[in-house]
C-alpha cells in the first residue's frame, strides 16, 4: 500500500485503504497505477466452464429455438398421422389412440429438458453477477477519475487566480 493509494481512498471514498472492500481496493489500485480496469467477463466465465456445462448451454440454446419447435412439431404431426392412418387400415398400430407412448416420450423430454435449462439459467445468473461487479468497478473508477480531474482543475484555477 502506497501513500497515493491511501490518499485516494481517504479523499474519494472516505475510508482508509485497508478498510475498503476488495473491489474498491482494486479500483483504487488501478487509478493509482493508471491501469485500465475492465475485464472481458464473458471470456473469463466461459474459460472455466466444464464440458457438461457447455453441453447444457448448447442443449438449452437449441431447446429454446424455432428450429427445435419446428422439428418437434413436425415429429408430433408425423407420429399422429402415421398412427391415425394405421388405425384406419387393417394393420396393427404401434401406438394406438390416445398415444400413450407419445405422451411418455413427451414427458421424458420435458423431464430432461427442464433441469438442463435451469442449469443454464443458473450459470447465466452467475455471469450476470460478475457483470454487475465489473460494472460497479468501472463506474467507481470513472467517478473517482472525474473527481481527480475536478481537483486538478480547481488547483489550476487557484494557481491562475493567484497570478
Amino acid at each position: 500500500m502506497s501513500k497515493k493509494t491511501n490518499y485516494l481512498a481517504k479523499e474519494h471514498l472516505g475510508s482508509a485503504y485497508k478498510d475498503l472492500q476488495q473491489s474498491d481496493k482494486s479500483v483504487i489500485d488501478h487509478i493509482a497505477d493508471s491501469d485500465p480496469i475492465t475485464e472481458d467477463v464473458n471470456k473469463l466465465f466461459h474459460e472455466q466452464l466444464s464440458f457438461g456445462q457447455r453441453l447444457a448451454d448448447k442443449i438449452s440454446e437449441f431447446g429454446g429455438s424455432w428450429t427445435f419447435i419446428i422439428i418437434f412439431l413436425s415429429i408430433l404431426i408425423v407420429w399422429i398421422l402415421l398412427n391415425s392412418f394405421f388405425l384406419i387400415g387393417p394393420q396393427e398400430v404401434f401406438d394406438p389412440y390416445p398415444y400413450i407412448l407419445l405422451n411418455l416420450m413427451l414427458s421424458t423430454i420435458a423431464a430432461l429438458q427442464a433441469p438442463v435449462i435451469m442449469m443454464s439459467q443458473n450459470r447465466q445468473t452467475q455471469k450476470d453477477r460478475l457483470d454487475i461487479v465489473e460494472n460497479y468497478k468501472v463506474s467507481l473508477k470513472t467517478e473517482l477519475e472525474i473527481a481527480l480531474l475536478h481537483q486538478k482543475i480547481d488547483e489550476l484555477r487557484a494557481a491562475i487566480d493567484k497570478q
